[in-house]
């Protein structure tokens, strides 16, 4: 039987991992410095800016609707994980915030961008690899998705851009660009953490519990699979292989569904550079593309 909704001690010791490094790069770089961040955490500094509400509170009130909403979008391990990725954050929040940490750069917004970002990026990374998210504007996209067959990285994106003008209300433009320096190096130092510089990966699986295998990619994952016929060159038998296009943060989900269905399957993970049409939505429970 498939322990598909097994918590793993490892994923939520790298998230908490991360959700560390994420806070100190706020806490320390991003508040004293006026920097303005994306989504959820950029509302909760917004509240700091003009009420004063410490971001560790906030960041909890935030979450609470949005989990009750999303609950059944996400499945069973990826809301553990969520709430678990809320409350370290939150935790975290609230530590550094009380330890006297000084980063001196010389008041250089331009360093403090790039600190910001690296910051953000790799903690946030650590908390996507391993199957988790901090809530916040992640459980919205991902609504929308499988409602809309919207992209999540095109609502994150847009969702981005309407709190960080907001954020204008307490920053101003020059504070405003340097945040943007902090988001671009963010974006990359996230997929460059969680599997490389390529926006999907397919994921190659020889099984002969292939059938079971695609049913709970397409199940747990909402993205389609195919069969591709195979035979053995030495032996000649013929086996099915499955083959399915996962955007990267899905690629650690996909390979432990696999590994709890059959822990001797062959997996092979392959860059997608480019995917044109609409071919790989065939057989999809959503017609889920990538983002």
């Amino acid at each position: 039987m498939a322990k598909k909704e097994s918590v793993q001690l490892k994923d939520l010791f790298m998230i908490f991992l991360g959700c560390c490094l994420y806070g100190l790069g706020l806490a320390a770089i991003n508040i004293p410095n006026h920097l303005a961040e994306g989504g959820a955490t950029g509302i909760t500094l917004i509240f700091r800016a003009l009420f004063r509400i410490d971001p560790a509170y906030s960041t909890i009130l935030i979450n609470i609707p949005l989990l009750a909403i999303g609950y059944r979008f996400l499945g069973k391990r990826a809301l553990y994980y969520t709430i678990f990725g809320t409350l370290m954050l939150s935790m975290w929040l609230w530590i550094w915030q009380r330890v006297p940490i000084n980063i001196d750069i010389g008041h250089d917004m331009f360093i403090a961008g790039i600190l910001a970002g690296l910051a953000g990026g790799f903690g946030s990374g650590l908390v996507y690899r391993f199957g988790g998210t901090t809530g916040g504007t992640d459980v919205i996209a991902r609504i929308i998705e499988q409602k809309r067959g919207v992209p999540m990285g095109q609502t994150l994106f847009a969702l981005d851009a309407v709190v960080l003008t907001i954020s204008l209300c307490y920053i101003d433009i020059r504070q405003m660009m340097y945040t943007l320096l902090a988001a671009f190096v963010f974006s990359r130092i996230v997929t460059f953490t969680q599997v490389g510089s390529y926006a999907a990966r397919g994921i190659l699986v020889i099984s002969d519990n292939y059938q079971l295998i695609a049913d709970e990619l397409m199940e747990q994952l909402q993205r389609g699979a195919s069969f591709v016929h195979v035979q053995g060159a030495y032996s000649k038998d013929e086996k099915k292989m499955v083959f399915c296009v996962l955007a990267p943060n899905e690629l650690s989900e996909a390979k432990r569904i696999v590994d709890d269905l059959d822990p001797h399957a062959f997996i092979s993970v392959v860059d997608v550079h480019e995917v044109i049409g609409e071919g790989f939505t065939y057989d999809s429970p959503t017609g889920k593309k990538i983002s």
